[in-house]
């Protein structure tokens, strides 16, 4: 199954999307080596990206089976809490609890290979208007400068 956007960051990471439905999305990673903290576990920093790409999804995915996929969107904030380290395969599910036309409010666990809950995070999500992608690219340099 195919990421809605490419995003070089989730390939060179090695996301797989395993399930995009309306309102969910469902993302794994097996935690490798280079991956990890000090103490030998998934980063916190691999964990808070992968919530966000599952909730980022969820906020995109169609209203209804079969629907159009909703615009893009950007992280507008994020809060995370960390209850056990992830080791192994962990599965990142997202969800979509609200929406407007201008926002998107999801949440996100991860599981380990055993169920055990090893993150959870609630995320706000802003739809962006269709642009070109030159236009695209001149708003993200005029506000990088900001």
């Amino acid at each position: 199954m195919d990421f809605l956007a490419r995003i070089p960051f989730v390939d060179l990471l090695g996301f797989e999307l395993l399930r995009l439905d309306p309102g969910a999305s469902e993302i794994a990673i097996t935690v490798r080596e280079e991956l990890t903290n000090s103490l030998g576990v998934a980063h916190g920093g691999l964990l808070m990206t992968l919530m966000d790409i599952a909730m980022a999804h969820a906020a995109r995915s169609p209203v209804e089976p079969e629907g159009e996929v909703l615009g893009t969107v950007v992280t507008i904030e994020m809060k995370t809490s960390f209850m056990r380290p992830g080791t192994g395969r962990v599965v990142a599910t997202g969800r979509r609890m609200h929406r407007t036309v201008t926002l998107a409010f999801c949440e996100a666990s991860v599981l380990d290979a055993r169920g055990h809950l090893v993150a959870h995070s609630t995320g706000t999500f802003k739809y962006l208007k269709p642009a070109s992608d030159g236009q695209a690219r001149r708003i993200h340099r005029e506000n990088a400068s900001d």
